[in-house]
This record gives structure tokens, sequence and C-alpha cells, in this order.
């Protein structure tokens, strides 16, 4: 039988809390991390032991970031569970075992913000919590570890004009200004992006938005981690 629970901190909470969620089928890790987030300030809105579970639950309400296992054992793949997150409008932070490392890759090649072991600290999974909840790319050991590890994962081979336009679009700049500062034109700039659109779709890596060239950048480290804050999904 599914357990759904919802905190009383979803109508106490601050206008400012971070709104966070909980997927995890063993019941000692749901209390556990419930009780940090809340310690730690955080709105726990609701917790469940499948996405299928907590998307039910979640039905007109809202949340910032849904910490979500890797292996819940309820039948659906990693990839259906990320996209049933994000589904609702949640970020999604993978709090798993750290050697799983394909299925790390699977979620982040879904859309997955970060992944940050079980083994981690419970500051650095609130803090991680923190981070995806305001909208940033968790690059961080783990993440990068899934990559390398990953014979599959490839990379698209861009340019060094491709680079440089990558670099400084993904970083926030306004296309107009980024041709600026590599002194050539906007028509000329545009090109470059769109080429790099297709070599990644190329590679299975498709990136129609501002947000997920970043994620390409730091995936390929073109970039570290930034905030995308103010980016504009152009």
């Amino acid at each position: 039988m599914v357990t759904v629970t919802k905190s009383s901190e979803e109508t106490e909470r601050p206008a400012s809390a971070v709104r966070v969620s909980i997927v995890d089928d063993h019941e000692s890790v749901r209390l556990g991390l419930k009780a940090a987030c809340i310690e730690a300030g955080f709105a726990v809105i609701a917790t469940a032991a499948s996405v299928p579970a907590l998307v039910a639950e979640m039905a007109g309400k809202e949340c910032d970031v849904v910490v979500l296992d890797l292996s819940l054992g309820d039948g659906e793949s990693v990839t259906e569970n990320v996209k049933g997150v994000q589904a609702i409008g949640a970020a999604v932070l993978i709090h798993s075992i750290a050697d799983r490392v394909a299925l790390v890759r699977e979620a982040l090649a879904a859309g997955a913000a970060g992944v940050i072991p079980k083994s981690s600290s419970t500051k650095t999974v609130m803090a991680a919590v923190e981070t995806v909840a305001h909208g940033e790319v968790l690059n961080n050991l783990e993440w990068a570890t899934a990559i390398d590890a990953d014979s599959d994962f490839a990379k698209a081979q861009l340019g060094r004009r491709e680079r440089e336009i990558l670099h400084l679009y993904a970083s926030g700049f306004p296309l107009k200004l980024a041709a600026q500062q590599l002194g050539i034109g906007y028509s000329t700039a545009r090109e470059y992006l769109d080429r790099i659109r297709t070599k990644y779709v190329e590679v299975g890596r498709p990136a129609p938005t501002k947000v997920d060239l970043l994620r390409r950048a730091v995936e390929d480290g073109i970039l570290p981690g930034l905030d995308p804050d103010g980016i504009d999904g152009r």
C-alpha cells in the first residue's frame, strides 16, 4: 500500500521557503529527509513511495524540487520518473547510491538538475536541495563521474568559434552581445548557434532552449555549474 503524507508546514511556511517533496520507497529515508528539510526551514509538501503516487497527491499544488530515489522498484523507468516529476513543474534532485552510474546518467539525460549521493551529509543534501530549488544546475563530482564513466555519452564536436559562442550565450549573454564580444555579426552568431543545436541533436543530446544549452555546456566542460536565473530560454 502506497503511503503519501503531507506536512502542516505547507500552510505555515514563509512565502520564501523552499517547497520540497520526497520520493523514496524506504519509509525511513522519507522520514529522515522530511525531518532534515523541516529543520532546514523548507516546506515539505508531500512524501511518497512512487512518482505516480506523488503526482496524484500534488494535483493543484506547487513544489520547487522533488528529491527522487533512482531505484523505486515500481516498474517505472528512471526517465519516466524524472519526466513525471517535471510534469508537475518541479525540478528533480536525484538522491541515490553513488555507484549506480548508468542510472544517474539516464536521469541527467532526462533532465534531472543534479545528483547527490545517499552517503552525503545532511548539510550537503540540504544545500543541494536549495541549489536545485533556485533553478541552478548542481555540477558536482557525481555528475562528472556519471558522464565520464558512460561509454555511450557522446560529446558534440564543436569548433572553436562554436565553443566560444556557446560559452558566452549559455553564460547568460544575449546573442547580439555575444556576437559583439567575438567581433562577428549577429547573423553569423545565429548560424553558429543553429549549428551547435544541430550537432547536439546528432549525438542524441538535443538542446532546444537556452537552459538546455547551459546543461550541455556544463556536461561538456565548456562551463562550470552556473546559476541560470535570468536566462530567457530563447
